[in-house]
């Protein structure tokens, strides 16, 4: 007999509902000689009113005469079958008068489970009894794990939509807990190297973490998987898993489960107390949950690293210092869309030419490893296109040969403002990008609204727009990363931006960490943003 059969088959507690002394006498005898523990009530009320008692234990199964003085054993039965709390009780029917196949089908159509006639054989009693109790608990233990199914089911969802590894810790040890209905606990190793011990009270409880020592995990792999692969149980005494963590409320024995998806990669920890993990079942769900942690967190892993690196090939495409011009003050801010975004294609640009200093800000469509590679060639196409002396429009022009030729399909947003060497006007040609702000000294800020299309479509360029500048003015250049708020509309987003631009700090650093803030918090795209204050010479 395996472990589960014999569980299932062990006594248990079981109501006997009987008016008859003698039977009751002969039926508790039989019943408690193998084990069992038994309830007695005189009548169909006592035996239900029993039942009701929500601080005790429910019994494993009843065993009701038919013939009760205040109701029949039918009826007791029907009344069992429809509460939900005692709708899966065992209910067997005994009767010395009602044994007729008309009583046995009556009893079995209104909820019994068997129906047994006096006089009993003991060995027949006794062998019913086991088999309801075999089947009832077989069939919860079943309704269990459909139920822990689902709830694994939902807790991997969550380990893989996780955005961020705070949000995968929370999820992954939030499922521990909810799917063995116990606290739980969990060691993982971030993909920024920092061990973390995550913990969940109990089911539906708020994980709370704590940094960890580098060391724990490759003590804990090494009591269980070793340096292999896969996933494996095993029970620790209580006093040795408290010497590794300290500060851990798990009490008394664990059972810890350690996973690895690939040799050489940290593992993943989750413990719970020893006594959640009862059998077979218990154990298999919480391998299958660390398994999927352990999968969903080499992917958050992975996908960080690869970020990581495209950001630093990103970041090599831009410019690594702004040119010194007399006359002129330059900030620059660049920052890359959110840790779980791709990167995108935005770019910025400042460089001396022979006909003054060149200022462009410019937005490759789309968010991949190709816009930002794009994003570079055209940054270096034009400077190279700049330092020839060309004048912007002539500059958009060959670019837009150049995207043609290696990129056909793809479009590009440019702005490009040429500062006249004597700082006294500016030339603005913008290729469907955001228009250039320009602030006035006294205050007053308008958008240059010079317009003509986007690099890719093979249309041609408008001259450059000149506009006349006073002393001290400040021109900012931006990309919508920084203003674009979805749900809202665009000329809304920039008459706001406006608006800050004018009342913000005079000093051009401070305005830049100023407008970053305010504006360029949790966005989904790149942000550039490039200003410069003009002080034309005299």
């Amino acid at each position: 007999m395996t472990d589960i059969a014999r569980r299932d088959s062990a006594p248990g507690t079981i109501l006997v509902i009987e008016d008859d002394e003698t039977n009751l006498y002969i039926l508790s005898s039989w019943l408690k000689r193998v084990g069992h523990t038994v309830i007695g009530a005189a009548d169909g009320a006592q035996g239900l009113a029993l039942l009701a008692e929500t601080g005790t234990p429910l019994p494993d199964a009843a065993v009701i005469d038919v013939q009760l003085p205040d109701m029949t054993g039918f009826e007791v039965c029907e009344r069992v079958k429809a509460e939900a709390r005692t709708t899966a009780l065992p209910v067997i029917h005994v009767s010395a008068v009602a044994i007729s196949t008309d009583d046995h089908t009556e009893g079995l159509r209104r909820g019994a489970d068997a129906y047994l006639n006096q006089p009993i054989d003991p060995d027949e009693f006794l062998a019913t009894v086991t088999a309801a109790l075999r089947y009832a608990r077989a069939r919860r233990r079943a309704e269990r794990l459909a139920l822990r199914l689902t709830t694994l089911n939902r807790a991997t969802l969550d380990v893989y939509r996780a955005i961020g590894f705070h949000s995968f810790a929370a999820s992954a040890t939030r499922g521990a807990a909810d799917l063995l209905s116990c606290p739980a606990a969990a060691i993982f190793l971030s993909p920024r190297g920092q061990a973390v011990h995550s913990f969940a009270a109990g089911p539906g409880s708020v994980p709370r973490s704590m940094p960890a020592g580098p060391e724990l995990l490759a003590q804990l792999a090494s009591y269980t998987l070793g340096s292999g692969t896969g996933a494996e149980v095993r029970l620790m005494p209580g006093t040795q898993w408290r010497a590794l963590l300290p500060l851990d409320p798990l009490e008394g024995d664990v059972a810890l489960v350690v996973a690895r998806t690939k040799l050489n990669r940290p593992p993943i920890c989750i413990a719970v107390p020893a006594h959640a993990v009862g059998g077979t079942d218990e154990r298999e769900l919480l391998q299958q949950l660390a398994n999927a942690c352990a999968l969903a967190l080499e992917a958050l892993r992975t996908y960080n690293e690869e970020h990581t690196l495209a950001l630093a090939l990103q970041r090599t495409f831009l410019p690594d210092r702004l040119p010194s011009v007399p006359g002129t003050a330059l900030a620059v801010r660049y920052r890359p869309a959110s840790d779980h975004a791709e990167i995108g294609g935005d770019f910025y640009e400042a460089l001396e030419t022979p006909n003054g200093l060149l200022l462009a800000v410019g937005d490759v469509a789309g968010h991949s490893l190709v816009a930002a590679t794009v994003m570079g060639e055209i940054r270096h196409a034009l400077r190279a296109y700049a330092l020839e002396g060309h004048a912007p429009h002539r500059i958009l022009e060959r670019l837009d040969v150049l995207l043609g030729h290696t990129r056909p399909g793809l479009t590009v947003t440019l702005c490009l403002v040429l500062v006249d060497p004597n700082g006294r006007r500016v030339h603005v040609s913008n290729a469907g990008h955001i228009p250039p702000l320009l602030l006035a000294p006294d205050g007053h800020a308008a958008y240059l609204q010079q317009h003509g299309p986007l690099l890719g479509l093979a249309l041609p360029h408008p001259a450059p727009s000149v506009y006349d500048v006073v002393p001290g003015a400040r021109l900012l250049l931006i990309t919508d990363g920084l203003v674009e708020v979805r749900g809202q509309d665009l000329d809304d987003s920039l008459a706001s931006f406006r608006a800050a631009t004018a009342s913000g700090p005079r000093e051009l650093e401070a305005l830049c960490d100023e407008l970053l803030r305010t504006f360029g918090e949790d966005k989904e795209d790149d942000i550039a943003l490039l200003a410069v204050q003009l002080t034309p010479n005299s």
